[in-house]
């Protein structure tokens, strides 16, 4: 008989470690916790970053830089295949947040919702009116050459910064503080500030006198 026939006929669960039973059992007294400290009591947890006092690892890094992880736009992304394969849009009709929810290919109306124009070989073959935050380049183009529609309404973000996606302008209007400080204007404004700091200098200095009259007459004789 090999090992391996017994762990077959015995089953392939243990039971389980009974600790606390007495000292007899191998497990008693301190049930396999060690000796004092807080792991040997109950109800401890640690976090994964502990390090039992001392300064944490992460705390020990240098922290510099800037992200922008904090103020990204979060979207329902939905590809045009998972919409026409979809029985609701099989043969057209209105996509829209609220239409993609009750179909279930989007959980709720807590992001904004983005278009993207992956639909396979075949292409889009069905009529759709299209309402959603932002619409990719690829979709729009296929959805309005299946004779559908697209209308961008934009993020909160776009809103603010002015950015009309609808046309092929897309650069923002509503500039910030930051941007018109640096502006060509102001630059021009100093030119003139310089300008009319060197006419007061020049009008500050003193006429010089006349050759003529700065000489002396000659002794007489």
């Amino acid at each position: 008989m090999m090992i391996h026939d017994i762990t077959v006929k015995a089953g392939r669960y243990k039971k389980r470690k009974r600790v606390g039973r007495g000292e007899g059992s191998g497990h008693g007294k301190q049930s396999g916790r060690g000796n004092k400290g807080a792991s040997s009591r109950s109800g401890h947890a640690s976090k994964r970053s502990f390090e039992g006092g001392q300064m944490p690892y992460f705390r020990r890094l240098a922290k510099f830089g800037f992200t922008n992880a904090a103020f990204r736009t979060h979207f329902w992304i939905v590809n045009l295949r998972e919409i026409v394969g979809h029985p609701s849009f099989a043969k057209g009709g209105t996509v829209n947040l609220k239409s993609l929810q009750e179909a279930g290919l989007v959980r709720d109306d807590s992001r904004d919702l983005k278009i993207l124009g992956s639909v396979g070989d075949e292409g889009l073959k069905v009529k759709l009116t299209v309402e959603a935050a932002r619409v990719s380049d690829k979709a729009a183009q296929l959805i309005t050459q299946a004779g559908g529609s697209v209308k961008q309404t934009g993020t909160r973000r776009d809103k603010v910064r002015g950015i009309d996606l609808t046309s092929e302008d897309r650069t923002p209007k509503n500039l910030t503080k930051k941007l018109k400080r640096s502006s060509k204007p102001k630059q021009v404004a100093d030119d003139e500030g310089e300008e009319e700091g060197a006419k007061d200098a020049k009008a500050a200095k003193p006429a010089a006198k006349p050759e003529a009259a700065s000489k002396k007459p000659p002794a007489a004789e």
